[in-house]
Formats: structure tokens, C-alpha cells, sequence
């Protein structure tokens, strides 16, 4: 044996914190064979098998199956292919765990039922590429046959949920794909996508939309509690529906209350907080609070509760500051 000195199984195990029991399996295994066997038949091990157990004992412990460990002893697979296949296993693994830890976070932070948790957990096992079907067939029900390029729209609408993502993304994504599967949300949204393609063939330059329009200009008006059939409530419809005519040409904000139609609904708001916390986005401005507020303005002024008799919509006066009128 070259001088090299043997070990017996109780040697092994001392010199590699292995149990006799554990060494005597791998031995009968073939994994860590005996070096040789003393005249009364027991098995002798060598350096080799020292150096052996130690990786074996290590590729157990991340979790190395026996078969793969046989082949890596016995130089069938190199310990590198092993490695990056195993290192991929448990980041696989890892990224199982975190998700299922942001469920159950959410759901204690939310309450839910049983029931909830189990739509919860499906929904947030679902793999990237059943997100974007699930969200793809979202968005193709709202923006599929439109007569306008509404494609950077559709993709600032697209959600990316991440490999490890926070509670807070879990319960904004279950919160999100329960929207894009509710038939009177996807209506709602189908006629708001209706609203802006027809709108954006009428603008004569790019301008903001009617949604943003609104939300910019009635917004402070919304957070200082301003009546909207009060008198302070004049220069902001004043305000909207000229440049709402002025950006398409018109003397008259003709369509302004349909181009808002659906845009004061919650769940839009919902939708579009609960893309922001997925994506990582800064909060979005509400919507919904500013155009209630103004189609309340308009509904007052047309029944004649205004004061300034800003009623373009209607066509029955003339609207300040467009083309036609000084602002």
C-alpha cells in the first residue's frame, strides 16, 4: 500500500465526525470502498477515503442526492457541474420560499380567509409567463382593434412581478390580477381605451389627456374641498374645458363628460396603485376623486347651479380661452 497508513471505520469516524453506522452505508454503497481488509476482515480505508467522506459529507448537507454523489467520487460528473446544478436547485428553492413567506405575510396582514389564502397562493405561484397570458389577455380585451397607437399606453399598464417580490407586491399583484379578471372592470376599461383612441385622432398637437387634464387641473380644488357647484369652482371648468378645446381645435368642449366617462371609478385607482407597488414605481396620483369632482361641476352648471355658465359641453355658451376667445 505504498507505506500510506490505513484507518479502520472507527478511525473514519473520528477523523471525520461521521458515524460508524454512516461510513459502514457509504462503504457497502460503493461510494468510500475499503482501501484493504485486516487478516480478521475488517475494512481498512485509506487517505482517499478521508478526502471522500469529507465531500461527501459536505454534498449531503446541501442537499446532493447519492447518485449524483457517486458520480462526482467516481469523477462520472466534475464537482463544478454539480455545484452550479445545485446552486440553481436552491435558488430555485430560495425564491419558492420567499414567495411563499410573502403570502403568508400578506395574508396576516390582510385577514383573509382560507379561501383568499388559496386564490392568494395560485395566483402568486403562477410563472412569469402565465402572469404575462393572464395580463396579456387584460390588455388585448382593452386595446385590441383601437384605430390609434395605444401600445406605449398598454405597456405602461404591463406589471412585473419579481423573482423574490415584498408582501406588499404579493398582496398588489392578487389585488391586480383580481381586477384584470373582473368582466365589469374590463368593460370599464375597454370603453376608457374606446374614449382615448377616439380623443387622441382629435388632438391636434400631443397634449395630456382628458383623465390627466382633469386630474392636474380640479386636483386642488378636490384636496381644498372646494363645492364643485360653488362659485370657486368657476375657474377650474373654466380652465379644463378651454384647453381641452384649444388642444383639438375646437370653440367648444364637445365630448369632454364622455372622454371622462369610467375614469372616476375606484378600481381604476385601485389598478393603477397596486402596478405601482409591483413595479416599484413612485405612487400615482388618484384619479378617480378629481374626475368625480369635475363631472359633478359640469352636471351643476348644466342645470344651471353654476355661476359662471361655463357649459361648453352642451354648446350653449362659449368657452373662455379658446381658439376663438382671449385667455
Amino acid at each position: 500500500m505504498n507505506g500510506d497508513p490505513l484507518y479502520s471505520i472507527g478511525d473514519l469516524a473520528r477523523r471525520t465526525g461521521l458515524t460508524v453506522k454512516a461510513i459502514r452505508f457509504y462503504s457497502d454503497e460503493g461510494i468510500v470502498p475499503p482501501a484493504d481488509r485486516s487478516p480478521a476482515g475488517y475494512r481498512r480505508y485509506d487517505l482517499d477515503a478521508v478526502a471522500r467522506l469529507d465531500l461527501v459529507r459536505t454534498l449531503r448537507e446541501l442537499g446532493v442526492d447519492l447518485p449524483t454523489i457517486r458520480k462526482v467520487v467516481d469523477r462520472e460528473l466534475s464537482l463544478a457541474e454539480v455545484a452550479a446544478a445545485h446552486a440553481e436547485a436552491l435558488a430555485v428553492r430560495i425564491r419558492t420560499l420567499r414567495l411563499r413567506r410573502a403570502v403568508l405575510t400578506a395574508v396576516a396582514r390582510r385577514g383573509s380567509t382560507s379561501e383568499e389564502m388559496d386564490l392568494m397562493h395560485k395566483l402568486a405561484r403562477l410563472s412569469e409567463d402565465e402572469r404575462r397570458r393572464l395580463i396579456g389577455d387584460f390588455l388585448s380585451a382593452t386595446f385590441d382593434g383601437l384605430d390609434a397607437d395605444l401600445g406605449g399606453v398598454a405597456g405602461s399598464l404591463t406589471p412585473e412581478l419579481p423573482d423574490d417580490p415584498e408582501p406588499e407586491q404579493v398582496e398588489a399583484w392578487v389585488e391586480l390580477a383580481e381586477l384584470a379578471q373582473d368582466p365589469g372592470f374590463r368593460a370599464r376599461v375597454r370603453g376608457m381605451a374606446e374614449r382615448l383612441a377616439a380623443d387622441a385622432r382629435r388632438r391636434t398637437l400631443p397634449r395630456r389627456d382628458p383623465v390627466a387634464l382633469v386630474r392636474d387641473e380640479a386636483g386642488p380644488a378636490v384636496a381644498a374641498g372646494v363645492d364643485p357647484a360653488s362659485p370657486r369652482a368657476d375657474e377650474v371648468v373654466a380652465a379644463v374645458t378651454a384647453a381641452y378645446a384649444r388642444d383639438r381645435g375646437l370653440t367648444e368642449a364637445a365630448g369632454l363628460r364622455a372622454a371622462l366617462e369610467g375614469a372616476d371609478d375606484p378600481r381604476w385607482d385601485r389598478y393603477l396603485e397596486s402596478l405601482a407597488v409591483i413595479n416599484g414605481w413612485p405612487p400615482p396620483r388618484p384619479t378617480a376623486p378629481a374626475v368625480h369632482w369635475f363631472v359633478e361641476a359640469l352636471r351643476a352648471r348644466e342645470q344651471g347651479c353654476g355661476h359662471s355658465g361655463v357649459i361648453g359641453e352642451l354648446g350653449q355658451s362659449p368657452l373662455r380661452g379658446g381658439p376663438s376667445g382671449a385667455r
